[in-house]
């Protein structure tokens, strides 16, 4: 790593954040030796080794601004002003022909391997090789050091590179809202992410998707439909994906070629260095910081995906190129907050069951067995690490159930878990279809009586009971079942009532970003109109307080009955 430079006390200028590059991937890592000196390579052709490919991102036409996290620029030490001006508009949506020194006027993309659910797939690669997988429209441009922290900026949808499979590089006004959205959302809710930074539209550019007619109940995408472009700058810590790893895992593994050993070696120490510097001391062995490395990410792994099911987030499309070896929210592809409690709730129609809300622990332990899959090579020589690390892979799941447990305790209030009163809870949740965030949030107020719970009760299952006996068991259930947790919870003043109350209000969120607040943000953006974006950043960066009269009558309420099943609101593509 280069030598830090102090940050200025407000960023207002690309000189200034020019002062702070420091692209540690570029020159440290190896460079793709069949690469293009000038970075125009735009076409899908395979790439046989190197970790990165030098790209020109392809510039929005006209670019226009929609909005900036203004609480990331704050924490950045970003003047505001900073997202309209020209130059910093220029490069952030891709064009950086005009950049100071030492700003690189390259950018640059990664390949990476798939696996879904523990098995190696190559056939999403265009070569059927595995070669062609990676970086097809998120192209990084910035790597630098700020007030101590190494964060490295991203565009998605800055445009082809050699991993595009043949697509146009662009991401939708549509998907590119939902992501600037969902990160400062995630990151306000306690729960490890990427960031947003700025966001992006073309005047004139536009593109076409597959897309859903409107009102429909189709699982598939039925039309063709014209979008503007967008572009959103996502940053992170790094971009290092389990799946990139496991390219290198498995060009070790098959002897690909002559440095695939030396270069699985390289990315693995490079992460530690972006990701796990402060857990891993660099004096140590190979061997050593390996499973120190596999230890640290099966710990930030499990709290990532316990985080997950707390605020009722379900990723959709948690493959091992989807998972951020850094153990954070990588992608929002199809993602999506649930809305009526189902442990099967699955936001993307070509996601299947295996990445549905409640199997989301299992998709996190194929994803760390596909890591640990990936480091083998480099321990074979010592029959204990091998072991050790085998061990590390077999504990995941008893240790995801621990902290499973120990989230739900605290949804709950309680100071241990209790599975009786746990198991009668899920069997009342599905029966009656209850709305999963308002339902916590009023249990939150340490009801004493049902009738505060009842707003979260859609009724579904109610409405369609012809018995009116059965109605009134289920009610008399629910108020069995408060009567046990309020003996469990030991609240027995005024005092700890309120303190168990706050408690419980800081691990269940009032706000979530439920797609159908989306739509007509994205919708209304269409036709130029922002002001619904920026509404909705200014409620979704508070998800835990309590605001306005208006703001709760609009955002904390069921979802409305005909927005269910219907496409693009309960579900959604791939594209989204």
């Amino acid at each position: 790593m280069s030598q830090i430079k102090p940050t200025p006390e407000l960023i207002k200028n690309l000189d200034d954040l020019a002062s702070l590059a420091s692209y540690s991937l570029i020159d440290t890592l190896n460079c793709d030796p069949e690469a293009k000196a000038d970075g125009v390579d735009h076409l899908p052709r395979q790439v046989f080794s190197g970790h990165y490919v030098p790209v020109m991102p392809m510039p929005l036409k006209k670019p226009v601004y929609i909005s900036h996290s203004k609480h990331f620029f704050s924490e950045l030490g970003f003047a505001d002003s900073l997202a309209q001006s020209d130059d910093f508009m220029r490069m952030f949506s891709a064009d950086l022909s005009k950049i100071p020194e030492p700003l690189r006027k390259l950018g640059w993309a990664c390949g990476y391997a798939l696996s879904i659910y523990g098995t190696e797939y190559y056939q999403q690669c265009p070569f059927q090789t595995g070669n062609g997988y990676g970086d097809g429209r998120a192209i990084s441009i910035f790597e630098g050091v700020i007030n101590g922290q190494r964060w490295e900026m991203q565009l998605k949808g800055g445009g082809r590179t050699p991993y595009c499979r043949g697509a146009d590089g662009r991401a939708v006004l549509r998907s590119s809202i939902r992501e600037f959205l969902a990160q400062e959302h995630m990151h306000s809710l306690g729960v490890p992410t990427s960031r947003s930074l700025c966001l992006y539209t073309s005047k004139t550019e536009k593109v076409k998707r597959p897309w859903f007619e409107q009102g429909s109940y189709s699982k598939d995408p039925e039309l063709m439909i014209e979008e503007k472009v967008a572009i959103t700058t996502r940053v992170a810590p790094s971009f290092l994906r389990v799946g990139q790893l496991e390219l290198f895992g498995r060009r070790a593994r098959k002897h690909e070629h002559p440095q695939a050993m030396a270069e699985l070696e390289k990315i693995v120490l490079h992460l530690i260095d972006r990701e796990y510097s402060e857990e891993i001391d660099k004096e140590l062995t190979l061997e050593e910081k390996i499973l120190l490395l596999a230890r640290a990410f099966r710990s930030r792994l499990i709290s990532l995906v316990t985080n997950w099911i707390r605020v009722g987030y379900c990723q959709g499309n948690f493959n091992s190129d989807n998972c951020a070896a850094g153990g954070f929210t990588l992608d929002y592809g199809p993602f999506g907050f649930i809305d009526m409690f189902d442990p099967e709730y699955q936001p993307w129609t070509g996601g299947g069951q295996h990445f549905s809300f409640l199997n989301q622990p299992q998709a996190a332990e194929h994803n760390f067995h596909m890591f640990c899959v990936a480091v083998y090579p480099l321990l074979t020589s010592s029959k204990s690490a091998l072991a050790e690390l085998e061990a590390i892979s077999n504990d995941f799941s008893e240790l995801m159930r621990e902290a499973m447990e120990k989230m739900w305790a605290e949804k709950l209030g309680l100071s241990a878990f209790d599975g009786s009163l746990f198991k009668e809870l899920v069997s009342l949740m599905l029966e009656t279809s209850v709305d999963y965030t308002i339902f916590f949030r009023e249990l939150s107020q340490i009801p004493e009586d049902i009738t505060a719970l009842k707003k979260s009760f859609y009724g579904h299952s109610m409405h369609s009971m012809t018995d009116e006996k059965v109605n009134e068991k289920l009610l008399e259930r629910w108020s069995l079942w408060l009567d046990k947790w309020q003996s469990l919870i030991h609240v027995t003043s005024p005092e700890s009532r309120a303190k168990r109350s706050k408690q419980m209000k800081s691990i269940n969120p009032k706000y979530t970003l439920r797609e159908w607040f989306l739509v007509p943000a994205y919708q209304q953006a269409a036709d130029r109109d922002y002001s619904l974006i920026r509404e909705l950043q200014a409620v979704m960066t508070n998800p835990y307080s309590e605001q306005s009269k208006e703001t709760e009558e609009k955002y904390y309420r069921q979802k409305p009955s005909e927005f269910f099943n219907i496409a693009g609101i309960s579900h959604v593509s791939c594209s989204s």
